[in-house]
């Protein structure tokens, strides 16, 4: 320890003019090293500490059909969403790195699920920003068998779902926002967001026929980028805040025997595009047609606030939304191919339109 060898030396004093005392270099040292190993020492303690009362969180895996354990290994992704009905509920974050920014956007853990070797190692951190939550360990052969697949860096947590803002709350200062609509895939979902986030859109907006960007898979496919760009879906509440008007309508359209369904298709394209251009947005379909125009047409980069519509899977868009919309805008292809995977085109069509012409 360097306190030894500074114990060892002969003291050396450095002696300057006659109103200046000499300095005793090696006591000086010696006395600022005890102070820090003393200081390291208390610090060691506390966290030492710290660290034993986290430790008495965790649980062995001894019952694979523990009820705690639902959440991760028998509860399906629409069970997830209702269980805590009328509240909100339940997803799934998987890895150290989809962990960390759920964690940083301010979602709230209910338990983690952890390969027992990663406690002390990659999982430290997560483990003293989670608190006094339950985390359940076991070997990666248990957990595999318990979930039924190979964890993601060994890592689950169940958190509580953020509560949605509505459309005009993300919208209001954005210059550039995507609109997925009918999207199914969680995969294609994941990926869009991951490149919306990536390539300067400002919110996303999913219709009510989409995956839930929260679902287990979108949410890893997105590395976590879901936490990082505003989103929410287009549906009645979403486009009307006020709960109560909201309750009386719905309770209203089911007396005349109109489903939620029904609600939900009038709110999409129609009003949900009535409310983006009195927020000053143009809209733009991604589809093919006779009158669609280039993704790099200046008219469209120039635009102020622009909005950029992709369909489901296959089908693309509806007609109706197309029929809504101020441009059609295509991407050039090549070698006959006549249109690309929707999370790929969502990459080119938002390195496009990311770059705002003033």
């Amino acid at each position: 320890m360097l306190s030894e060898v500074f114990s060892s030396l002969a003291p050396l004093r450095v002696t300057s003019s006659a109103s200046v005392p000499s300095v005793d270099i090696v006591y000086i040292a010696q006395r600022m090293l005890a102070k820090t190993e003393f200081r390291n020492h208390l610090n060691k303690t506390f966290y030492r500490k710290e660290w034993e009362n986290l430790m008495s969180n965790i649980i062995e895996i001894v019952d694979f059909q523990a009820p705690e354990l639902d959440v991760y290994a028998r509860f399906t992704e629409a069970q997830l969403l209702h269980i805590n009905e009328p509240e909100q509920g339940i997803f799934i974050a998987e890895s150290p790195k989809v962990i960390e920014r759920a964690l940083d956007a301010g979602c709230i853990p209910v338990s983690i699920l952890m390969e027992r070797k990663h406690i002390e190692t990659q999982g430290a951190d997560i483990i003293k920003r989670c608190g006094k939550v339950p985390i359940f360990t076991a070997e990666f052969d248990v957990l595999t068998r318990l979930t039924g697949f190979k964890l993601t860096r060994g890592m689950l947590c169940a958190m509580y779902r953020p509560k949605l803002p509505g459309v005009k709350e993300i919208c209001e200062n954005a210059r550039r926002i995507a609109i997925l609509e009918n999207v199914e895939n969680p995969t294609n979902v994941g990926a869009i967001f991951r490149s919306a986030a990536a390539l300067n859109m400002d919110a996303v907006l999913l219709t009510s026929g989409c995956s839930d960007p929260l679902y287990r898979r979108a949410v890893r496919v997105s590395m976590g980028t879901v936490f990082q760009i505003p989103w929410t879906f287009i549906n009645a509440l979403n486009l009307n805040m006020d709960g109560k008007l909201f309750a009386e309508e719905n309770d209203i359209a089911k007396g005349a025997g109109i489903s939620r369904m029904d609600i939900e298709e009038a709110v999409w394209p129609g009003q949900g595009i009535r409310l983006l251009r009195s927020m000053g947005f143009k809209t733009a379909a991604m589809a093919l047609g006779e009158d669609c125009i280039n993704i790099n047409d200046p008219n469209l980069l120039s635009e102020d606030k622009l909005a950029i519509i992709l369909g489901t899977e296959g089908d693309g868009l509806s007609t109706d939304t197309i029929e809504n919309c101020d441009y059609t805008v295509c991407i050039p292809m090549s070698h006959g191919v006549d249109s690309l995977n929707v999370a790929a085109a969502s990459a080119v069509a938002f390195w496009q339109i990311g770059q705002i012409l003033d």
